[in-house]
């Protein structure tokens, strides 16, 4: 079972100039919602543990959160209770409870990073796979790193077997493992194509980390970017991100099924 969790301060006072926060917990159904508010100066992780202790009847075996600064608290939390923490951007079901009481305000998220010299691989190409061929294309090949979750599949998006999906190739060559682990640790979430003076992508990861992983300004380069972002509308945002030595097709290194938030 899985829950997901929000801990943040309210923007407002109540009328004695006392200060709240509010605690959120839900399912990724909606079926299932719990909320408490506790003075600021309750405000810890014993608090967050005992409200998870009466949330349900039955505690979850992961808890969700998408917010940088509740996630200490709550991991705190989860801790004393034996429950696992899984910091993520896909909080769907929490996002829209949150926009439903209109307390929900997109994340501050810092200026893009240039990738280390010692990561970058060779070269990188814009590519496609085929819809239905791609559980296909990494279940008959090798891959030591491959981050390919359920719900991302193409199938389980409805999309047509012959939808192009948009990716890029990087070919890392002897730095292909390295790149490969690098970007496992910083948990891929979105490669999005930034028009700008040089054009560039950028790499989404964690919770609200963001890397430039290239830059150009050659037309035909940002002529091939913007197909890339078309198409991502076309499958409802899903994209990947391979990583393999060289273009000889025979050693693969790490494949990422990637969506948009």
């Amino acid at each position: 079972m899985i829950w997901q969790a929000d801990f943040y301060r309210r923007p407002q006072q109540d009328t004695s100039g006392q200060v709240f926060w509010h605690l959120l917990i839900i399912d990724s159904t909606l079926n299932f919602k719990y909320e408490a508010s506790c003075l600021q100066s309750q405000a810890n992780s014993a608090w967050v543990a005992s409200q998870i202790r009466q949330a349900a009847d039955k505690l979850p075996d992961i808890i969700q959160v998408f917010r940088p600064q509740s996630l200490s608290l709550i991991e705190q939390a989860a801790n004393i209770l034996g429950i696992k923490i899984e910091a993520t951007r896909r909080t769907a079901a929490l996002k829209k409870w949150l926009e439903e009481k209109q307390q929900f305000t997109a994340l501050d998220k810092p200026p893009p990073a240039p990738l280390s010299e010692n990561l970058w691989g060779d070269q990188w190409r814009f590519a496609t796979l085929q819809a239905g061929n791609i559980t296909e294309f990494f279940s008959e090949r090798p891959i030591p790193i491959l981050e390919t979750p359920d719900f991302l599949l193409p199938i389980n998006l409805g999309l047509a077997s012959t939808v192009p999906v948009p990716g890029m190739v990087i070919y890392g060559g002897r730095k292909s493992m390295g790149l490969a682990r690098w970007l496992q640790s910083n948990r891929p979430v979105a490669l999005n194509y930034i028009a700008g003076a040089p054009d560039g992508l950028v790499l989404e990861a964690g919770l609200v980390d963001r890397w430039i992983v290239a830059t150009f300004e050659d037309e035909e380069v940002t002529a091939a970017a913007k197909l890339y972002q078309q198409r991502k509308q076309q499958t409802q945002g899903l994209h990947f991100l391979l990583v393999q030595p060289d273009d000889s097709g025979m050693t693969y290194t790490g494949f990422w099924l990637l969506q948009e938030v």
